[in-house]
């Protein structure tokens, strides 16, 4: 067999498909029927529309165009779980999907069973590079699923008044007393740099075409901004002064009741914080999560720096490890960061940036209705780097552009400061 023909491209990708399809299918065990029904928010997925989200996927996307004689499941589950592509048919509301009761949970995991059997049975010697291609793509779709469950299950856990915990709870682990080392400026000269996807391996479109950027001298933060100085920006006010925000920031803090990250809770002058191990103590050493856009830029303008644009992040995480704390850790919240250096870009937080999320020059939508990915959604929203502990580790890549609306919160969202130079 040559090497990387199809049929050993295929093998590969359905070894990764068994391990990802696991791993997603693990995130579930435990949960109640009521558990993975219940949605919080309109801007949360119960963990049932989750699970069988990724398995229409594949089944909308790879079996039923490429498969002959394949088997629909059932024939609502196009209308039930496609998500957003207007091209494939009408689909239940977004905010209604926790009304869901029927089909049940043992009913998604016998959806997810077989999708999974009939992807398995793909012959190697008549796979095209199409079919590859979407079967790829589907894997990443569902490793952003499983970030999107884990976040999603803590905004419904915090909404309960016992607090319960999604994974047993733990001590934190105590890594340094004295607090996370000195903010320390890493320069950079700037100057025309390339940037974006090097076509060498998979990126979503969104990062593509690579291109060039000119980026002007500039100075990152080692590392990310923890618990302990967010507290220290709190005290001294800094949700009660206008002059640090954004318009629109300070309209949705006024609002919202903006006064602490989300998750925090003021217990007896001790703060706590909901995490998918139950309510734990603020670890101060840790970077802060669970903040918009909006807070942290009045962040960075109380501090006297700014955020970083996307290019001068990607440019900078070029240079460093991947040494962050991901979802494989089962941690499941930020472990402070230590490392001296150019600390922490992957994992922990994801990082936002203040560039909006638009096309790079040269960008064009896909054919079809995958092409529904991700062009569709370029307006009003905000870039984030770098990957969170609930991003499975190995998914991120430092040209990934992630993308929320800048009040968006209940993602494992930080920053990271920047300034001239």
């Amino acid at each position: 067999m040559a090497e990387n023909s199809p049929a050993q491209k295929l093998s590969h990708l359905q070894d990764a498909y068994l391990r990802i399809r696991n791993e997603t299918s693990c995130l579930a065990e435990g949960l109640t029927d009521a558990d993975a029904t219940a949605q919080s928010m309109p801007d949360a997925s119960p963990s049932k529309w989750h699970l069988a989200h990724t398995s229409w996927f594949f089944e909308t996307f790879v079996l039923v165009p490429h498969i002959r004689n394949y088997t629909l499941f059932n024939p609502d589950y196009n209308f039930l779980f496609n998500s957003y592509y207007e091209a494939v048919g009408a689909r239940h509301p977004r905010p209604s999907r926790g009304l869901l009761t029927r089909p049940s949970l043992d009913d998604i995991k016998a959806y997810r069973n077989h999708v999974d059997e009939a992807v398995m049975a793909i012959s190697g010697e008549a796979v095209s590079s199409q079919i590859s291609t979407l079967l790829e793509l589907g894997l990443h779709h569902e490793q952003q699923h499983q970030e999107l469950f884990l976040t999603d299950i803590l905004h419904l856990f915090a909404q309960n008044p016992l607090k319960p915990a999604y994974r047993n709870p733990v001590p934190l682990e105590v890594i340094r007393e004295d607090g996370p080392p000195d903010i320390v400026w890493h320069q950079f000269a700037g100057g025309v740099v390339e940037t974006g996807d090097r076509g060498d391996a998979f990126a979503f479109d969104c990062e593509r075409p690579r291109h060039e950027a000119l980026l002007r001298p500039f100075a990152l933060a080692g590392r990310a901004v923890t618990n302990g100085e967010w507290l220290t920006f709190m005290q001294d006010g800094g949700y009660a002064t206008a002059s640090l925000w954004l318009a629109d920031g300070w309209d949705a803090a006024r609002n919202s009741n903006w006064s602490a990250p989300l998750y925090w809770h003021d217990a007896d002058g001790q703060w706590q914080q909901m995490t998918l191990r139950g309510l734990q103590p603020v670890d101060l050493n840790a970077p802060v999560a669970h903040i918009s856009y909006y807070e942290a830029d009045a962040f960075a303008t109380w501090f006297g720096a700014r955020l970083p644009t996307e290019h001068e992040w990607e440019h900078a995480s070029h240079s460093v490890e991947s040494d962050g704390n991901f979802a494989d850790s089962e941690r499941y919240r930020p472990r402070p960061q230590t490392r001296q250096g150019l600390a922490g870009m992957f994992g922990d937080v994801w990082e936002w940036t203040q560039s909006p999320f638009t096309p790079y020059p040269g960008f064009r939508v896909s054919g079809g209705a995958v092409g529904e990915y991700n062009g569709k959604f370029m307006s009003g929203q905000m870039v984030l780097r770098g990957g969170s502990c609930v991003t499975p580790q190995g998914h991120v890549r430092p040209t990934y552009r992630n993308f929320f609306h800048p009040d968006k919160r209940w993602q494992f969202s930080g920053l990271r400061l920047a300034k001239d130079c």
